[in-house]
C-alpha cells in the first residue's frame, strides 16, 4: 500500500520566505496604492471648483474629513515602499515584511473609511436624500463583507492555523 504525505507547507527558509511574501505584499500593495492615489487626486481638485462655496457647512466639513483619510491612506500604502528602501541590505526583511504588512492593513482600513466618506459626501450632494446613510450603510457592509469577511472566513475554512 502507497502512503501519501501531504505537505503542509513550503520547503523554504525564513530568508526565502520573507522574500516571497515580501513580493507578494507589493503585488497587492499596488492594487489598493494606485486606487488610493487616482481617489485622492480627485479629492485634492474638488475644493477648487465653483460648487465647493456653495456646499453646506455639513459636506464641507465632510469633504475635508474624507481629504484628511485620502492623504492617510496615501502615506500608510506608501509606507512600506519607503520602509523597503530604508532597511534594504540589513538583514531584516522577515521584519520589514511584518512591519510593511501591517501598515499595508492600516492603509486598507484608511482606504474603507475614505470611501465610505467620498460616498457619503457624494450621495448627499447629488441626491440629498433620507436614504443616503443608509445606501453607504450598504455599500460598507459590502466592503467589508468583500475586503474582510471572505478573506477570514476562507483562513477560518481552509487553514488550521
Amino acid at each position: 500500500m502507497v502512503e501519501t504525505v501531504r505537505r503542509t507547507g513550503r520547503d523554504e527558509t525564513e530568508d526565502e520566505r520573507a522574500d516571497r511574501m515580501w513580493g507578494e505584499l507589493i503585488q497587492e500593495i499596488r492594487v489598493a496604492q494606485t486606487g488610493v492615489q487616482i481617489l485622492f487626486g480627485f479629492l485634492l481638485t474638488v475644493v477648487f471648483t465653483p460648487k465647493y462655496d456653495h456646499l453646506a457647512h455639513t459636506d464641507q466639513v465632510i469633504y475635508i474629513v474624507t481629504v484628511v483619510l485620502g492623504s492617510c491612506a496615501t502615506g500608510a500604502l506608501i509606507g512600506p515602499v519607503s520602509l523597503h528602501r530604508l532597511v534594504s541590505g540589513r538583514r531584516i526583511k522577515p521584519q520589514a515584511v511584518r512591519i510593511a504588512s501591517r501598515l499595508t492593513f492600516v492603509g486598507l482600513v484608511l482606504l474603507l473609511t475614505t470611501m465610505t466618506a467620498a460616498l457619503l459626501l457624494v450621495l448627499r450632494v447629488a441626491t440629498h436624500d433620507d436614504w443616503v446613510p443608509w445606501l453607504v450603510t450598504g455599500v460598507v457592509a459590502w466592503y467589508l463583507t468583500c475586503w474582510f469577511g471572505v478573506p477570514l472566513w476562507t483562513r477560518r475554512r481552509y487553514t488550521t492555523m
